[in-house]
């Protein structure tokens, strides 16, 4: 990951981080083994694991110091917060990072948004929780139908098939086409 990138990059959860529904294929109680690595159960076993390259992508953001965000719409957002899904994944350490113990995935989301309801209320709350301009905004989701943000001035990413390093590249390339003057801005600046 060269170059500028956006202030605040944000995912949807269910099939853009992990593959399932969580408000419809998961039944509580969650519960995690000990300190296993990306993997959650519900009360028959049923799996909730981040595709292979999330956490990958959640370290290079944090390093990046970029802010991270959890849009998600759904009809159960108790699952996802604390101390369910988000609480009990935990993340490997950054590799090289030996003597550092894992992190629970909900410390890498610098803001929630997860109830029922448009995508648009999502980052309208957090625009007005941040300050962020929506024009340094990225968003990937697996629904097509969520690209109403862009009236906003989001940048949104189809993710149909999750997130994986290539469809992550993608959308940078993408954000960075359609804001040439902040990323040139950004490169002057630091000449």
């Amino acid at each position: 990951m060269t170059g500028r990138l956006p202030k605040l990059i944000a995912f949807d959860l269910d099939y853009t981080l992990w593959a399932l529904w969580i408000d419809t294929h998961v039944s509580p109680p969650l519960n995690r083994d000990e300190d296993t690595i990306n993997e959650v159960k519900d009360r028959y076993g049923q799996k909730i694991t981040f595709y292979p390259d999330v956490a990958q992508i959640l370290h290079r953001l944090r390093a990046a110091d970029v802010t991270i965000a959890a849009c998600s719409r759904t009809a159960a957002p108790e699952l996802y917060v604390h101390p369910k899904a988000l609480s009990l994944l935990l993340i490997s350490p950054k590799p090289g990072e030996n003597a550092a113990r894992p992190t629970r995935a909900i410390e890498f989301f610098d803001q929630k948004e997860i109830y029922p309801g448009s995508k648009i209320a999502h980052f309208k709350k957090i625009h007005q929780k941040t300050g962020i301009s929506y024009f340094e905004m990225l968003f990937f989701d697996d629904e097509r139908r969520n690209k109403e943000v862009e009236t906003l001035g989001v940048t949104f990413h189809h993710a149909p098939d999750g997130i994986e390093n290539q469809v992550f590249e993608k959308g940078l390339t993408e954000w960075k086409k359609r804001h040439p003057a902040l990323v040139v801005e950004d490169a002057e600046a630091s000449v």
